[in-house]
């Protein structure tokens, strides 16, 4: 038998994944998720996921896994000590950003924590014109000082980003040649290696991202890659932000690619259901212990965006920019906010009850947890209502304190409102699912999708809790509860494919463009492309170079993105793509102008080394089967007797009208009245209104 083996971390638990790829049989371990060692937890899963399931490790075909550790690195500023090399007279680039706030009558508001103090940004004279050509030549003689420098400042790494590199790089080659011989101990990493590609902050902020963060993952991914091969486990992948995994030694070439690695997992497993399901267009919900994403599948093609910004707002709404740190690599659209199972309860000073951004994470935890934790949560206000178990979570794995998340509740949110601890909870239910539903929002309705036309999959630990209530207030008619769906993003891990983006600048009007040029930049990708599948040992038939655009309008200041004809770069295929820019404007913004001349700014490919199709099921056993009966809020009722039903013992066909409970190991669905589930031949359940 060969297994998958997926693993996921999360704010309050790390699951683990383990798939037979015959049979697509799944085994799932949750363990508290470490914070002091990220690493600490995911071993102890891994070990745990074995034993259950009585898998040797040789057996295992692929460990993959989705890590925090860029992302927390950000948004904490616990990164390396990094230093930044600019053309003369533009060290404070990094700085100086773009024209986009927040908030614009904001006159005090300040922009993100700079990742390079000005002490250790550094200049040379250089200068290459919008052309590519030598204005100034580089002054070799002022390397020795730079180098003597970045020593004497103990830096870890040094992100070179010099003007119009992406079309002319001899300049910042030289100076990154000279800074790794001399400083073998600092890693450099030049922008027209990371993102040879136009648009100067995005380029030098992803730069000095992957500058910043770059010590930290090259160090918890050796000590994790050391421990899963003691346990005789294969190499250790790594899920990238474009939903594709990546080897270690290519995610420290461009550390930037795991920047939320761990929601596009969930996505790439919400697509696959769709294919197995025959649903093209779904609404993917994930909610965790910290937070909850959406993201929107159409035609079971998942949309993936290259603007997004890494520790601030930016992704909960898309237009807020100037809140984070840009990065320019493709990444899932996802739409995020603060509201997780962990997220806490608390009245502000205009006494108006709030749920998060805090969360109280897997140390303490919820107060219900009986770990310490005195804040009322999400997860205690599920409790004190009934909706999970007040005795205890995990299949008894998990002794809950039902009077601990009464007593946080009481204090915190009761006792200012002058209300009862369930009326308590269930405003903290009401403000939860109300932010959520502003994320459903945002990736259907703001872009264009009438939500009406989809089907909701719920996962995560908390997902299947609230989905049903949301896809209420956004009347969409069907929820989807997939297999294991406490652990569906680290099913996620083992459905994708291998992975790797390139990306080439160049500027020209498609019409007078010459074929050839656009052809041999292609062939240049192309060739770096299969050199990583050949090196992944990747077999022929199972290799993809698909081909990319970035194209606009002229005065434009931003394009669109849309595939290129496979074979031979002719005239026709340029006009083809043209055209087809034409179609994609009129379905973006409404409108199109075929007589405009278009304007090719990027060529794009995608490496893609496709891994064996899995077939997620979750069988039933009739041992497990059971049935009790618990007190339950919901909101058209208020408290009434429901159902209580364990998952595992639900076979194919059985139906289970609300108010009712379904519990598993790792996850539990709520079904109002008004709703019917049905499980299907996989073990999915269907939620659709009675």
């Amino acid at each position: 038998m060969a297994w998958r083996i997926g693993i996921d971390i999360g704010g309050t638990f790390t699951d683990v994944a383990l798939v037979e790829e015959a049979s697509g049989q799944i085994g799932i371990a949750k363990v508290m998720t470490t914070p002091h060692d990220y690493g600490e937890a995911v071993i102890a899963g891994i070990r745990k996921g074995l034993a259950e399931n009585a898998i040797d490790p040789a057996d295992v075909t692929l460990l993959s896994h989705a890590t925090t550790v860029v992302t927390n690195a950000l948004l904490e500023h616990k990164g390396a000590k990094c230093g930044f090399v600019a053309t003369r007279g533009f060290r404070d680039l990094l700085e100086l950003r773009r024209s986009s706030r927040p908030d614009l009558y904001d006159l005090f508001q300040d922009g993100p924590i700079v990742l390079v103090p000005r002490r250790h940004r550094y200049e040379i004279t250089e200068r290459i014109d919008a052309q590519g050509e030598v204005v100034t030549p580089l002054a070799s003689s002022e390397i020795p000082a730079l180098i003597e420098a970045i020593r004497a400042a103990g830096l870890q790494t040094v992100a070179v980003s010099f003007l119009f590199s992406f079309l002319n790089d001899s300049h910042e080659r030289q100076v990154g040649a000279a800074l790794r011989a001399a400083l073998p101990d600092v890693g450099v990493f030049l922008s027209c290696e990371v993102l040879p590609e136009i648009r100067e902050f995005e380029r030098a902020s992803t730069t000095a991202v992957c500058a910043y963060v770059g010590p930290l993952l090259a160090g918890y991914l050796a000590r994790l890659s050391s421990a899963t091969k003691a346990l005789g486990l294969p190499e250790l992948y790594v899920m990238g932000s474009s939903g594709g995994v990546f080897d270690i030694a290519e995610g420290l070439r461009m550390p930037a690619m795991a920047v939320e690695s761990g929601p596009a997992a969930g996505v790439i497993a919400a697509a696959l259901a769709g294919r197995q399901l025959g649903r093209p267009n779904l609404i993917s919900f994930d909610m965790g212990g910290t937070t909850a994403k959406a993201s929107v599948i159409v035609g079971h093609e998942v949309a993936v965006t290259a603007e997004y910004e890494v520790g601030g707002g930016a992704n909960t709404r898309r237009w807020m920019h100037g809140t984070g740190h840009p990065i320019r690599v493709p990444v899932i659209d996802l739409a995020e906010v603060s509201a997780g199972g962990g997220s806490i309860a608390w009245v502000d000073p205009g006494g108006a009850l709030k749920v998060g951004p805090h969360s109280a994470g897997a140390d303490p935890g919820p107060a219900a947890y009986g770990a310490g934790g005195m804040r009322p949560t999400v997860t205690d206000a599920d409790v004190v209502l009934g909706w999970l178990d007040r005795e205890a979570l995990l299949d008894g794995g998990l002794p809950i304190a039902l009077d601990a998340a009464e007593r946080a509740i009481a204090a915190d949110v009761a006792a200012p409102f002058g209300l009862s601890v369930r009326e308590a909870a269930a405003r903290i239910i009401e403000v939860v699912n109300s932010n959520m539903a502003q994320a459903l929002r945002i990736v259907s309705v703001e872009r264009g999708h009438d939500p009406r036309e989809f089907s909701l999959i719920a996962f995560g630990g908390a997902g299947p809790v609230h989905a049903v209530a949301l896809a209420e207030e956004l009347q969409i008619p069907e929820v989807i509860i997939p297999p294991a769906p406490g652990a569906f993003s680290a099913l996620g891990l083992v459905a994708t494919d291998l992975k790797r983006d390139y990306a080439r600048t160049l500027y020209a009007d498609l019409e007078t463009v010459e074929p050839a040029q656009v052809a041999d930049a292609f062939a240049a990708m192309e060739a770096a492309g299969a050199a990583i599948l050949e090196a992944a040992a990747v077999p022929v038939d199972r290799r993809a170079l698909p081909r990319f655009a970035d194209v606009r309008y002229r005065r434009q200041a931003y394009e669109l993105t849309l595939p290129v004809e496979a074979g031979p770069v002719t005239r026709d295929s340029l006009d083809h793509l043209a055209a087809a820019f034409h179609e994609k404007h009129e379905q973006t913004y409404g409108h199109a102008n075929p007589s405009e001349a278009v304007q090719l700014v990027n060529l794009r490919l995608t490496a893609v080394g496709k891994l064996a199709d899995l077939k997620l099921a979750q069988p039933s056993d009739p041992l497990k089967v059971r049935v009790r009966t618990r007190e339950v809020w919901f909101a058209a009722t208020g408290f009434a007797l429901a159902e209580v039903h364990w998952r595992n013992g639900l076979s194919a066909g059985a139906t289970i009208a609300g108010p009712a409970i379904i519990e598993a190991l790792d996850s539990t669905t709520v079904v109002p009245p008004g709703w019917t589930g049905r499980v299907d031949e996989l073990g999915y359940i269907r939620l659709t209104r009675s």
